[in-house]
C-alpha cells in the first residue's frame, strides 16, 4: 500500500464518521512530514454552517496543531476533489500537495476554473476513486 492510499484510507473513515452523522460522507486528512497534523469530515447540517466541509475543518485543526496558517509542506487528502471554496482556502493556505479520490463533475473546482490553487500546489486524483464515489452514491441513494 503506498502512503497515498494509507492516508486515503484515514479520509476515508472521516467521511464514514460524517455518514453516520447523516452528512454528505467527504472526509479530510491533512499530513506534514508524515505526522497526521488535522483532520475532519463534514459537518454543514449539524453546525448549520456551509462553510464547514471536511477540507474547511482539516485547514483548521492542522493550522491550529502547527501553529500557523500556511501549510507548505503538507497533502491534503481528500475523499472527494474541493468545490471552488475548499480548494480558494487550500490556495490561500499555501499547501504542498492536494490528493483527492472521487472526481466530482457538478461541484469540483474543475467545473470553474482550471487551478485555484497556490502555484506550486501539486494535485493528484482518483486515489481510491472507486471506493470515494461508492460512499458517495450509497449515501445519496438511501437519500432519494
Amino acid at each position: 500500500m503506498t502512503d497515498d492510499e494509507k492516508y486515503m484510507r484515514m479520509a476515508l473513515e472521516e467521511a464514514r464518521k460524517a455518514m453516520e452523522r447523516d452528512e454528505v460522507p467527504i472526509g479530510a486528512i491533512i499530513v506534514c512530514r508524515g505526522r497526521v497534523v488535522g483532520r475532519g469530515h463534514n459537518l454543514t447540517e449539524t453546525l448549520t454552517d456551509v462553510t464547514a466541509h471536511a477540507e474547511m475543518q482539516a485547514i483548521t485543526a492542522a493550522s491550529e496543531t502547527l501553529g500557523g496558517k500556511y501549510l507548505t509542506d503538507c497533502t491534503l487528502y481528500v475523499t472527494v476533489e474541493p468545490c471552488l471554496m475548499c480548494a480558494g482556502a487550500l490556495g490561500w493556505s499555501q499547501i504542498t500537495r492536494v490528493v483527492y479520490g472521487a472526481n466530482d463533475d457538478k461541484r469540483g473546482y474543475h467545473t470553474h476554473c482550471l487551478s485555484p490553487f497556490h502555484k506550486r500546489t501539486e494535485v493528484t486524483g482518483g486515489i481510491l476513486a472507486d471506493e470515494c464515489a461508492a460512499l458517495m452514491r450509497d449515501f445519496f441513494k438511501n437519500k432519494r
